[in-house]
Order: C-alpha cells, then structure tokens, then sequence
C-alpha cells in the first residue's frame, strides 16, 4: 500500500508541471504518439494477442478486447482528432465587473489527477491518455487482468513518448491489476481528484459503493428502441439492425425493442437484418406469434423475468409489444439505465414527446444508438458515458473532465 501511496504522490506532483505546457506541445506529443502506435502495431497486437489467448473467443468480452490493425489505426485517427481540437483550459466562462470594481473572471482549468477502473478494453488506456493530457490532467489508469499485458504495452510506449519530449512521465500511472490496487485507488483521497468507472453495472455499483474520493459514473447501457404506429420499416430494419449488430459488446447495444402492437405485422421484417446475424430473440406472447415461422426457430425465445432489464453485450435482444406511446416511455422508464434510447416515427409530435419525457443521456429520433460515443459526437475520443445528473451527462470528452475557478483582481479593495 505504501507502495502505491508514492505512486499517487508522484502522479499528483507531475499534474502540477502539465499546467506549463503549451496547448501546442500537447498536440505534438499526442500526433507523436499517434505515429508511433501505428510503427509498433506489430509489438502491440502481440501482447494484444497474451491477452486474447487467455479468454474464450466466445466471451462477450472478448471483442471489447481485441485489437486489431484497423482498431489500431482508429485510435491513431482519433488521437489526431484530440490533438486538433481547441483546448478548453483558460477559456473563460463568465466575466463580469462587480459594483466594487473587483474584477471576476471563471476560467477552465484540469480536474488535476483523474483516476480510471476499466475493464478489458485497452483502447480505453489510449482514449483515457490523449484526453487527460490535451486537458491538462494526469491519469492513474486501473485496468484488469483480462488486459494486462496490452495496458503495459501500451502504457510503455506512451512513457517512451513522454521522455522523447522532455516530460515527466509520471503524468500516466498504470497500477496493478489486483483488487488491492482498486482499494487504493478508490481510498485517494488527497491524490485523486475524480475517479472514472468503465465497465459494467457490477464493477460500477462497487465504485460508488466503495469509493472516498469523488466518483463521476458511466452507467451501464440497458438500451431500448421503440418503433411506433408512424414507423417507416426500410428505416427501422436499418436502425435495428445497426444498433444491435455494430458491435454487441458496447454499451450503446440495442438490447430491446419495444413495438407497437398495431405494427406486429412488420416485425418479422424489422427483424431480418437480425436473424442474418444470429441474434437470439426473447419476445414475449404477442412478438414471439409475430414471429413464429417468420424468423429462425433455434433463435427465438420466449422472454423471461429478466429480459427487459438485461444489458446483453451478445448477439441477444428482448422484444416486447406495447400499446402506445405511453407504454413505450413507462418501459423506458422502469428498465432503462439512462444511457441511449431512442424512437422510429414519422410523427413530429410523438418523437418531441419522445424525446420530452425520456429520461436519458442520449434521445435519438430516427438513428441508431449506436452513435453514442465521444468520436460521433465530435469530441474526438470520450473518456465515459455519463449517466448521472450531476455534473457532466452523455459522452466526456474535453470539456466535460475540466472545472473552474474563479479569478478576481482589484485594485486595494476592502470588504466593509
């Protein structure tokens, strides 16, 4: 434990000399990065490859876990993508003159230290970095086991990096992927300045249960699409479709659909692109008739107590009739996790409605949920979903890992 006490110590002091780097310097340093993934694929893919060997390809997890050239080159273009952005530290948020003469300024700066706990994603370990260091902010990562070796490759290489520019590496910390290390992270208090939760609802729950220094969640995502009476298929077998098949592992997944009954009819079409891809389908009394001759017998189920309330992260999905609009939000409302929803209508008043009364980070008309991430948004990469209330919701990126403070200057002033 005193051990990772230092560790946290020399985190802490190296966030303090990030303030004095040049916005320009941070881009080069992440564009230097980005070259450099792309010249050590091969090392990287190898201890990707450690990894993979020690999981079964059958696993859920296992595609957040793999990396690939492409994946790779992704998260290159993405780094750039972070590198470009304008940086929002100094930017000033609210300038005023008081009736005294004082002079107030509230300007961005970095959290400071941000702590992260995730999961098999070492992607995560990349998009983490780039963002924290374009903001200013030191990170202390925790990964898990599944990743190991990908972290520290990873995490190698942007230590290599940093010392190429001067800069201490310290700023990026990977504890070790032992439950000790959680504890630690979550009990830093006067080191860490916010910790991150990625992953699912187990490895959340047990962050905010646990932790003594501040906790933003990223909620896991029990994602629902409802296609209404206004529905247009073409559109709703596309959206369905993508939403659940993109990538099933991911936390804006469709994982039910929620139809109205007067469209039972198109739901065998709905559904199409889905039995393509073999995803097994638990729908209840009046979606399972619907489909019953209509889609792959050794694919569809009968739903079950807890089907609704499932983040599947598999070629898996709930389906459920409702009878209105009104029932669709009443769903949405009891199982949803306030991630991604959305809704398929031609109906300008019932998709306002929709998007009005629906609880949720992201409310989409007409598209799929699969558009929830920092790169679509234009972020350039995202740091979580956030699905609390309090303090930044929806896709983190640059901005949303930044706080304020207050500058005030005078002119000899006292307070009477």
């Amino acid at each position: 434990m005193i051990e990772l006490d230092d560790i946290f110590a020399r985190v802490k002091k190296a966030s303090r000399k990030l303030g004095g780097l040049s916005d320009d310097k941070r881009s080069e340093v992440l564009r230097s990065l980005a070259d450099a993934l792309l010249g050590v694929a091969d090392a990287l893919l190898e201890a990707n490859a450690m990894d993979l060997a020690k999981m079964s390809p059958e696993n859920p997890l296992y595609d957040r876990l793999q990396l690939t050239p492409q994946r790779l080159e992704g998260i290159a273009s993405d780094m750039r993508h972070v590198a470009s952005l304008p940086s929002p530290l100094g930017e000033v948020m609210e300038e005023r003159m008081l009736p005294n003469g004082l002079q107030l300024r509230r300007v961005r700066v970095p959290f400071g230290v941000i702590g992260v706990i995730y999961e098999a994603r070492p992607n995560v370990t990349f998009d983490v970095f780039s963002l924290c260091f374009k903001s200013g902010n030191a990170c202390v990562l925790k990964g898990g086991s599944d990743a190991e070796n990908s972290n520290r490759a990873i995490v190698s290489l942007i230590h290599k990096i940093l010392r190429e520019h001067d800069i201490d590496e310290d700023v990026l910390a990977l504890l070790p992927a032992t439950h000790d290390a959680t504890a630690a992270l979550l009990n830093a208090v006067g080191y860490v300045d916010v910790c991150i939760p990625r992953g699912g609802k187990r490895l959340i729950n047990f962050v905010r249960d646990n932790a003594r220094v501040p906790v933003i969640e990223t909620g896991a995502g029990v994602v629902s699409t409802y296609f209404d009476r206004a529905g247009d298929v073409k559109m709703g077998t596309g959206i369905i479709t993508n939403a659940k098949t993109r990538r099933v592992s991911v936390c804006n997944a469709l994982d039910t659909l929620l139809v109205h009954k007067s469209r039972l009819a198109d739901l065998p079409s709905l559904c199409s692109g889905l039995a393509e891809k073999d995803v097994e389908i638990y729908a209840d009394k009046e979606a399972f008739d619907a489909l019953a001759g209509n889609y792959p017998a050794s694919l569809l189920f009968r739903a079950g107590d807890d089907t609704y309330g499932t983040e599947w992260m598999d070629y898996k999905m709930g389906v459920k009739t409702v009878d209105s609009l009104d029932e669709a939000l009443e769903h949405i409302a009891t199982y949803g996790s306030g991630h991604s929803e959305s809704i398929i209508t031609d109906n300008p008043d019932t998709a306002a409605r929709f998007q009005a009364e629906v609880d949720a980070a992201c409310v989409y008309v007409d598209a799929p949920t699969s558009f929830t991430d920092g790169a679509q948004f234009g972020l350039g990469a995202e740091i979580g979903i956030s699905t609390q209330k309090l303090g930044p919701r929806g896709p983190m990126g640059l901005r949303e890992i930044t706080t304020y403070r207050y500058l005030i200057n005078g002119s000899g002033q006292l307070r009477p």
